[in-house]
């Protein structure tokens, strides 16, 4: 399913160029939104900062198809979300770039740019559809494409959250400077998701480095277990996508993550 969903986005990225060459995309920064503090959102001592994220679908099928990006970002900002993620790809994610645009209108939170981002054009799609981080897997990108494209978001104003998925990708994380890292609890070869992970990958991680922990995270159980593995941030959209009242679920999950009673099993 990767190399699917990489082999269509190198042919959307090709045609996205034709249409609009990057030189335009550049002379139009201006008109840019200013950039909010995405990685200071995330990082507030003893507890878990959300990032709600906004996903209409997955490779897997439809969550909630007909879901409007604004109304979900609205009842995310009144949940007592840190931060906003919204998928901008159409054809596996259900999400379209124009999307982050409109939560950004709409909004005060900082919003990050979710993509398979491989090429400098989508850094600066990003930063024009008012983005404040992007996200950049390790996995994904040589050392020098990686960190070509976080210097170019830093450049932008922008903060890049490096995702990883094992010692390799960490070690590439690490190596490139990243000062966010977000660490994806789902193999993307696989599609397996084990929270383990992170608690195997955190004591890896300096502890200047700010950690966002992602994927399978859907009770407060998981992020009582986060708060005690020191994790900064946990980015979670499945599981207040498919709740029946998505903010009633996003502050159940905040309750937990600032300090709710209970200890992780060992």
């Amino acid at each position: 399913m990767l190399g699917k969903i990489l082999a269509h986005k190198r042919a959307e990225l090709s045609f996205k160029k034709k249409r609009c060459p990057q030189s335009r995309l550049e002379a139009s920064l201006h008109l840019a939104p200013a950039p909010r503090p995405f990685a200071q959102a995330l990082r507030l001592p003893g507890k878990v900062r959300i990032i709600a994220e906004i996903k209409r679908a997955s490779p897997r099928g439809p969550i909630r198809p007909d879901a409007d990006p604004v109304k979900v970002a609205r009842l995310y900002q009144r949940g007592g979300a840190a931060a906003v993620s919204v998928l901008v790809d159409e054809r596996f994610f259900g999400g379209k770039p124009a999307f982050l645009r409109f939560v950004r209108r709409e909004i005060d939170l900082p919003l990050l740019y979710k993509e398979f981002v491989l090429d400098p054009y989508q850094v600066y799609e990003a930063r024009l559809l008012g983005a404040d981080a992007v996200l950049l897997i390790a996995r994904l990108l040589r050392t020098e494409e990686l960190k070509a494209l976080k210097d170019l978001a830093t450049s932008l104003g922008m903060d890049s959250l490096v995702e990883v998925h094992s010692r390799d990708d960490l070690q590439k994380a690490l190596a490139v400077g990243a000062e966010l890292i977000g660490i994806n609890n789902r193999d993307l070869a696989t599609f397996r998701v084990s929270l383990q992970t992170t608690r195997l990958l955190r004591p890896l991680i300096p502890p200047e480095v700010i950690v966002v922990s992602a994927s399978g995270i859907s009770s407060p159980l998981a992020l009582t277990c986060l708060r005690e593995w020191k994790v900064d941030a946990a980015l979670i959209g499945e599981a207040l996508m498919t709740a029946p009242d998505p903010k009633k679920k996003l502050v159940e999950l905040v309750a937990a993550a600032e300090g709710g009673e209970g200890s992780c099993p060992e």
